[in-house]
């Protein structure tokens, strides 16, 4: 398939490049696109707490509209109440961060008054827009089993046009991600955003994205056809994938495929979670200060001026949900 597909972009006479189109379109002959690079996750220490971070790197910075990927565990005692464990208030304008709960429960609230958990396979989705302050802690729950957490976040740009409109929280329990079966039915997808296959995920975008998270439990393969039009990558959360013609990666690494044809296709020999992240670039200068991500440094400046003078709201937190 390779070889003619060589023949066909490669060969100088015309008369010969057109027979063999035909017969590489006749066959349903499917290109796959190529592995541009491998970023093994690797530590880093965000104010005393270490996490694997897969993006950004020294080397890329971004992948648009793709700006941070962090994959993190936390361990939690019952010594202390939830609400004063995890991440408390904190701001953020001009971005979505989005949270994969891999494992344990995630306690969600804002400034706008949402007030979720989100449990194991669940997705807290939180357009910031012109600014929020939100925490993230375990659910009182998990404090009392002395539970484990294990999450990944996920911030994705916004289009200028964008930025400031209201924050908006978006919240699907785990039965009503839509779900579909790869070809040998052993890779199980959630649709979390975008369309694929005829399928239309629930999650509201502010760009056009493509993001699944998928698993398997034993051998499995997969073909996916995802439009040239969008940057993608594969994060492994577990276990491990071979990936097309380029082999197999491990869990940690992050895979971001050159934009060269439609289809993606890897498989497991035993087991695999993983998420594919798939977006339209946005091609925006980005000016990022913490949790602000804007298009230039004036606008930084005037969303620490919005926080300092409470234009983001105020977070109070409960005990209870």
């Amino acid at each position: 398939m390779c070889v003619l597909y060589k023949k066909v972009t490669t060969c100088k006479s015309k008369v010969l490049s057109v027979i063999l189109q035909y017969y590489f379109n006749k066959y349903n002959f499917k290109m796959f696109k190529k592995v541009k690079n491998r970023i093994p996750a690797f530590n880093v220490n965000m104010g005393g707490i270490i996490l694997k971070q897969a993006l950004p790197t020294n080397n890329v910075e971004q992948v648009d509209p793709f700006l941070l990927l962090h994959h993190a565990k936390f361990s939690y005692k019952n010594h202390a109440p939830a609400i004063q464990q995890g991440l408390g208030p904190h701001p953020h304008r001009g971005f979505t961060p989005v949270t994969f709960v891999i494992d344990g429960e995630v306690h969600h609230r804002d400034s706008r008054g949402n007030n979720q958990i989100a449990k194991k396979g669940e997705v807290q989705w939180m357009h910031s827009g012109a600014g929020i302050i939100h925490s993230e802690r375990p659910s009182q729950n998990l404090v009392e089993q002395n539970g484990s957490q294990e999450i990944i976040q996920l911030w994705i740009n916004s289009p200028s046009d964008k930025k400031m409109n209201a924050p908006e929280y978006q919240y699907i329990s785990e039965d009503n991600i839509p779900v579909f079966l790869s070809e040998d039915k052993q890779f199980r997808n959630k649709l979390i955003a975008g369309e694929l296959n005829g399928i239309q995920g629930k999650i509201k975008t502010e760009s056009e994205l493509l993001i699944l998270w998928g698993k398997a439990d034993s051998a499995a393969k997969q073909t996916l056809n995802i439009d040239k039009k969008f940057n993608s990558m594969i994060y492994l959360i577990k276990g491990e994938l071979n990936i097309g013609a380029y082999g197999k990666i491990k869990n940690k690494d992050l895979i971001i495929f050159d934009n060269n044809a439609e289809g993606i296709q890897f498989s497991t020999e035993s087991n695999a979670e993983f998420l594919v992240l798939c977006g339209v670039p946005i091609n925006e200068k980005v000016v990022q200060q913490g949790p602000f991500v804007m298009n230039s440094t004036t606008e930084i400046m005037e969303a620490m001026r919005d926080y300092q003078l409470g234009k983001m709201g105020v977070l109070v937190e409960e005990e209870l949900i």
